[in-house]
């Protein structure tokens, strides 16, 4: 690609970004300081990539996807996870109409834009599988019938990692559908002061609309475009597989704490998300620096921990620093 055409690139994708700052924007004003999710929601939109959120009770989880659904004019939906709960309520199923004498299809919460799957680890297999295929194929089947979900359509599951009593571990493969897992931590002092002050007063500003969900889809397109050289492909791959075989890159000590390395789904993700982010700062092109910004969210929850690793109390994000510390930057 010559210099020229990424001068053009970089000059359509400036305009075609102008809308993330509106976005940005429109989020701060309910949502107080969390510059990561804000920003880590958006790489989702923008890729079409599910978010699995981590975090203690209170730390505004459930508004910033509302707030974002908000912002973006799309349909949103909550879904309680609880030991209870049927596949039934959360895709749907058929329900008799006397008045026609015919079964009819009843779609169920998951289909919206935005879903948030609240506390999902609360919830028993057969449940996760439901929610898997809409997740994965973007489409659900009720009966015999296949239903296609709307775009754009994505899932923000919480979990809470702290209370463990009535939990159900989310299955492997499912974990590996969730392109960012986004660890949420407590606001900053001053912000938290700002906080007390909204909820003091009782006012608590809403956010409008500023885009639509076509304008999403058609970022989606262009954020495909994003120019990204050999050199950061295999930046991405070498980053992988240095979680898969850590000997072959020099970090022999980890190969005991780690059970299992990335998918190449990880691999998949890790270069959409670099688009996704070089797009939201309105560059054209990925640069290594783009990769590394969202190194810790799409390969936190891909890599297997041993019984070794967690006896020594050793976290997946240090084995991820390590492993940027040691592949060589193109």
């Amino acid at each position: 690609m010559d210099s020229v055409n990424i001068r053009e690139l970089n000059e359509r994708i400036q305009k075609e970004s102008s809308f993330v700052d509106l976005l940005t924007l429109e989020m701060g004003k309910v949502i107080v300081g969390q510059k990561n999710l804000v920003e880590n929601l958006l790489i989702g939109l923008l890729s079409g990539g599910h978010i699995l959120l981590e975090g203690v009770p209170g730390l505004a989880k459930t508004l910033a996807i509302n707030t974002l659904s908000q912002a973006v004019d799309a349909k949103f939906n909550r879904i309680q996870f609880t030991p209870d709960l049927l596949p039934a309520d959360v895709i749907g199923t058929m329900i008799y109409s006397q008045k026609n004498e015919s079964f009819e299809v009843h779609k169920g919460p998951v289909f919206a834009n935005f879903v948030l799957a609240d506390e999902i680890n609360r919830s028993p297999a057969k449940v996760q599988s439901a929610l898997l295929e809409a997740m994965q194929e973007h489409q659900v089947t009720i009966g015999e019938n296949t239903y296609r979900l709307p775009e754009p359509f994505l899932v923000m599951a919480t979990q809470n990692p702290i209370e463990q009593e009535g939990t159900y571990p989310l299955p492997e493969a499912q974990v590996d559908r969730f392109m960012l897992k986004v660890i949420v931590s407590y606001p900053a002092k001053e912000e938290e002061r700002q906080i007390i002050r909204m909820n003091g007063t009782g006012e608590f500003p809403k956010a409008s609309p500023v885009v639509t969900p076509q304008d999403i889809l058609r970022a989606r397109e262009v954020v495909r475009e994003v120019y990204m050289d050999e050199k950061i492909e295999r930046y991405i791959v070498d980053i992988v597989n240095a979680t898969r075989k850590p000997g072959d890159y020099s970090l022999a000590e980890l190969k005991d704490l780690i059970a299992y390395g990335g998918s190449p789904r990880a691999s998949i993700s890790l270069a959409m998300a670099s688009k996704a982010y070089a797009f939201i700062k309105r560059r054209g092109y990925v640069i290594p620096e783009d990769v590394r910004a969202v190194c810790k969210e799409v390969l936190r929850h891909r890599i297997g921990l041993t019984y070794e690793a967690e006896a020594e109390n050793v976290t997946t994000d240090e084995i991820i620093e390590k492993v940027i510390n040691a592949v060589i930057v193109p």
